[in-house]
């Protein structure tokens, strides 16, 4: 079920009704497969049903965009307004978040009917000119939603995987690869200031601004990133036996969770093989693919164990935008219904000289803690609860991954989750300093 095409942002009303119908239909192609079973499955806290996402996106544009901007909207149903809410305190209550996997009711069916009920008054809405400020609150809609996108196929991962029959997310999804990858190379930046941080017209989450200069020392990144091969010489090694390769806190969490391989590996020893769990359902592990899965613990330990560090995420921006290197936005993302990281050798470039994979297959580990950029200031109302209310014990992660749909991604992008965080497809790129 390769998922449709979402085309780069515009800013023209009619652009933005264009917009909102491709999001809208992407978010229900991710769920074609599944059935109403699968869709109410939450396999840990920090994972939603399939059923959730579809509705809270729906209470979304329901509750920011059609009751304060429609004339004479009214709720489908009025319980509706705290029972998809999720964080906004601002909104009101809501059920508790581990919780909602329980909830039978309402149907899928009833679900549906919600989403096209909205849909029709947003597409209505869309139709006249906007009142000032709305197109931003629509176009942080369509960001919204297609960041619950990337977690209903993260989520969904979880929950199938939670099942011991192991059943397959999509049968049909790409896992071949094609030549193995080239070693390594390390890529020299030299030393100066920087600006960081978004910049111009184009959408971008309030946690990317303001831009603002940055120190940054000399320094080497990775061509590419870390394979499951090279990872698998630190299992070999006894990485996840030997606690002066660990933070504290990590080898408290790898002694706790009896972790011994990155999440969705699991040990065949009648034939003595690693198996992956994939989009496709269990499988060999490839190679030649990326490392994906591992938490900032793992990430952390992996790169203490090679002699190197992972990037700060000042870094990780200067190589992106590098004015003799840009990094195109191109990549294995949503869109290319593969669902799973793939060798850097599919992007067909000369690893001696360009960075790899810098955007989709993983989301890239940072050491930088996720923290206001100097002068950052939330937006006003519930809206403001977007991210900054999150900038405490968490970790940025840079790049995007193999479910974050393209259009979505940007090379100021900052993705945050706490350090043993390991479900979302995240992996390794490794740094160093210049001595």
């Amino acid at each position: 079920m390769k998922p449709k095409s979402q085309s780069a942002f515009v800013e023209t009303e009619s652009g933005l009704a264009a917009q909102f119908r491709a999001v809208r239909e992407m978010t229900e192609s991710l769920a074609v497969g599944l059935s109403a079973e699968d869709c109410m499955v939450q396999s840990m806290p920090d994972a939603s049903p399939t059923k959730w996402h579809l509705a809270h996106t729906t209470w979304f544009w329901e509750t920011f965009v059609l009751t304060p901007h429609l004339q004479g909207y009214k709720l489908l149903d009025p319980e509706y307004r705290n029972f998809f809410n999720s964080y906004y305190n601002a909104v009101g209550d809501r059920p508790q978040r581990d919780m909602r996997g329980v909830f039978s009711r309402p149907s899928m069916d009833d679900v549906y009917a919600y989403r096209e009920h909205v849909d029709q008054y947003v597409q209505e809405l869309l139709r006249n000119d906007l009142p000032n400020g709305l197109a931003d609150v629509i176009t942080l809609g369509l960001n919204h939603e297609q960041q619950h996108q990337e977690l209903i196929v993260t989520d969904i991962k979880h929950g199938l995987w939670s099942n011991p029959l192991r059943p397959a997310y999509d049968e049909s999804a790409v896992s071949e690869n094609g030549q193995p990858p080239s070693r390594p190379q390390w890529l020299e930046y030299g030393e100066g200031v920087f600006l960081i941080g978004h910049e111009g017209d184009g959408f971008a989450f309030d946690n990317e601004t303001p831009r603002h200069k940055v120190y940054v020392d000399d320094f080497k990144l990775a061509s590419r990133l870390i394979t499951n091969a090279e990872y698998m010489q630190f299992i070999l090694d006894g990485g996840y036996r030997r606690p002066e390769l660990w933070l504290s806190e990590g080898w408290d969490t790898v002694r706790t969770n009896n972790w011994r391989a990155p999440l969705y590996w699991e040990r065949n020893d009648k034939d003595d093989v690693w198996m992956n769990y994939t989009a496709q359902g269990m499988r060999p592990v490839g190679l030649d693919e990326p490392v994906c899965h591992v938490s900032y613990f793992e990430a952390d330990a992996f790169a203490r164990w090679a002699g190197d560090r992972l990037p700060s995420e000042a870094e990780w921006e200067v190589a992106a935008a590098k004015p003799f290197q840009r990094q195109p936005l191109e990549g294995n993302f949503l869109e290319s219904g593969n669902y799973h990281p793939q060798s850097a050798s599919h992007e067909g470039r000369d690893a001696d000289t360009v960075l790899q994979q810098m955007f989709g297959d993983c989301w890239e580990w940072t050491r930088s803690s996720y923290e206001p950029y100097p002068g950052y200031k939330p937006a006003g109302g519930a809206l403001g609860e977007y991210n900054g209310k999150f900038m405490c014990n968490q970790y940025v992660l840079r790049g995007g991954s193999c479910a974050t749909p393209q259009s979505h991604i940007r090379p100021t992008y900052r993705n945050f989750f706490p350090a043993g965080a390991r479900w979302q497809f995240s992996g390794i790129r490794l740094a160093k300093d210049v001595v």
